[in-house]
């Protein structure tokens, strides 16, 4: 893949610089490599051996992960957190929300990439160990901790996505869950460009209409190629989520049966591939789930009008489930 900005003076240079990297898996790219020299293990994370894995299919669309030194590309970040807190990633380590990582489609595991939001400018180094996000519109999932250090607050954000070779310094602190410094501010002439690419792309949905059914996003694919993707990942609206919220008192914690108490509105938190993560997500919201297709839904309510719905929905969402939406039944 070509970079974004072609025949820049600092651009040659890095690469110069960068010549003399090693290789992933004995085939040199041409360029840095994922892990150009072996790198020790910080609290059991380590950048050996890197994993690219096989192709892929997910929902009809199939991924190629390859290993491109100069990756470069626009798209969109969404976030997510609490929700998948001690799951494994795709390359085997343990997700930390708190960390600065992030999951991609194709890129090497680990990988080290420069994420840019087109909003601010602001650029932060983040450590990509997982697969994700199994949607199309979207182009990189951040853990909430890389989320917070760029600044991101809505659901999904316009970003640059650059592969870079940081010193083993920087790769070690991310190794340990601790963030770097921010790289020097993106200028205006170059954000003006990626702006402008980015505006050529078609909007993440960052909420799911009443009237519309709760689209799935697939399970991500374990790194190796060889294991088939995990059943348990949450699959449906990749909630951003911010800190975690006081935990309730142990009756609101009670996953409750479905209501039949008469009520027009509801609040659709999400849908999953597992009936367990389903009902751990209804536990934490004190809401019901119901069979949906393949999908198990999670649904909060009933509730008598809109407003008593909305004055719920903030709960819903303090807990991470940041796409959740008032429905109406009719």
């Amino acid at each position: 893949m070509k970079s974004i900005v072609r025949g820049g003076g600092l651009m040659a240079g890095a690469m110069l610089m960068l010549a003399g990297c090693g290789s992933v898996d004995g085939k040199r790219q041409g360029g840095p490599t994922a892990s150009p020299t072996p790198a020790s293990s910080v609290a059991g994370v380590a950048d050996v051996p890197v994993k690219v894995g096989d192709p892929y299919s997910v929902g009809g669309v199939t991924y190629t992960p390859a290993d491109i030194p100069d990756y470069d590309d626009v798209g969109y970040a969404s976030w997510y957190g609490e929700e998948l807190a001690g799951q494994p990633t795709a390359n085997g380590e343990t997700f930390d929300p708190a960390g600065i990582s992030a999951a991609h489609k194709t890129l090497p595991l680990p990988s080290y990439v420069e994420v840019t939001a087109l909003d601010t400018g602001r650029t932060i180094l983040v450590r990509v160990n997982d697969r994700g996000p199994m949607v199309g519109d979207r182009l990189i999932d951040l853990s909430r901790g890389a989320a917070e250090q760029l600044g991101l607050s809505d659901g999904v954000a316009a970003v640059r996505v650059r592969r870079t070779n940081p010193p083993a310094a920087e790769r070690a602190q991310l190794r340990s869950g601790k963030p770097v410094p921010e790289r020097i501010a993106t200028p205006e002439s170059l954000l003006a460009i990626l702006r402008s690419k980015a505006k050529a792309l078609p909007v993440p949905k960052t909420a799911v209409a009443a009237a519309t059914p709760v689209a799935a996003q697939p399970a991500a694919p374990i790194a190796s190629g060889k294991a088939k993707p995990g059943d348990d990942r949450f699959v449906v609206e990749g909630p951003g989520t911010t800190k975690p919220a006081p935990k309730p008192a142990p009756a609101a914690m009670a996953a409750k049966p479905a209501a039949a108490v008469a009520g027009k509105y509801a609040i659709q938190v999400g849908a999953f591939s597992s009936e367990t993560r389903a009902n751990a997500a209804a536990k934490s919201v004190g809401g019901h789930v119901t069979k949906a297709g393949n999908l198990w839904r999670v649904r909060v309510g009933p509730f008598a009008s809109d407003a008593e719905a909305r004055g719920a929905l903030g709960k819903v969402k303090a807990r991470g489930f940041r796409d959740a939406v008032v429905q109406r039944d009719r």
